[in-house]
């Protein structure tokens, strides 16, 4: 099966500072990875370089038989990649149909408008509150709002970070739930979650970053049973069930 993107000896930072160093990486079609590892390991900067945000000093991004490696954040996106980045990043002052409404503002098709519509019936809490502030919607309500809004675009990638940030554990598994829904009608996920024990639970395929650099890489399952991943990234006695 050919990835639909693919990281080959990326090193990348910000301007003068190195963050990433040689990190490889394929992205397999409607599958879910998650990139576990400690804080200031570079999951997020990884994100940010597949979508164009940070100076990539060697290797390449490639999608299909597209180089990406230095194209802008517009350009990324117009091959289907696109970012929900960590923290709120909607519209506050905007109902959650004017949110909707921005996620196509790109899109010149006759049939945007419908899917606009089909997302609000696709995540009913959207079609629930579509009159409603996205300032005032819950935590998840609004890491959901920011999905869709992402959804509109038509990715072939979604790069999503931390998604369950703060949230309870309720709204935590809805949001895993959705993320599952989001993979298995044909959007590949790629996740940085504090939660890495949940998030392998999900996934299909695992990254562990430390200091910038890949440690380990396989099935996620596996790594999630691997005892020094337990110890020292997922917070867990090797022999926890």
């Amino acid at each position: 099966m050919s990835a639909v993107l693919r990281l080959e000896g990326i090193s990348a930072g910000y301007d003068e500072v190195a963050v990433l160093e040689d990190v490889s990486l394929e992205l397999q079609e409607a599958k879910i990875t998650t990139i576990i590892g400690p804080n200031g390991a570079g999951k997020s900067t990884l994100l940010r370089t597949i979508y164009g945000l940070t100076t990539i000093t060697a290797g390449r991004v490639i999608t299909g038989d597209v180089d990406l490696t230095h194209l802008s954040p517009i350009d990324r996106l117009s091959h289907g990649i696109v970012l929900i980045p960590q923290g709120r990043s909607n519209f506050p002052a905007m109902t959650v149909y004017e949110n909707l409404l921005m996620g196509i503002y790109t899109r010149r098709d006759p049939a945007a408008g419908a899917d606009v519509e089909a997302m609000m019936t696709r995540f009913s809490v959207l079609g629930a509150k579509r009159h409603v502030l996205a300032g005032n919607l819950s935590g998840g309500e609004q890491q959901i709002l920011e999905m869709a809004m992402g959804l509109l675009l038509r990715p072939r990638v979604m790069l999503v970070d931390e998604p369950s940030l703060g949230l309870a554990p309720m709204m935590m598994d809805y949001i895993f739930e959705a993320i599952g829904e989001i993979a298995r009608t044909g959007t590949t996920i790629l996740m940085v979650e504090q939660n890495a024990a949940r998030a392998l639970e999900v996934s299909d395929w695992a990254l562990v970053l430390d200091l910038g650099r890949k440690k380990l890489e396989g099935p996620a399952q596996a790594i999630a049973a691997d005892p020094q991943v337990r110890r020292l990234y997922l917070g867990l006695s090797p022999s926890a069930p």
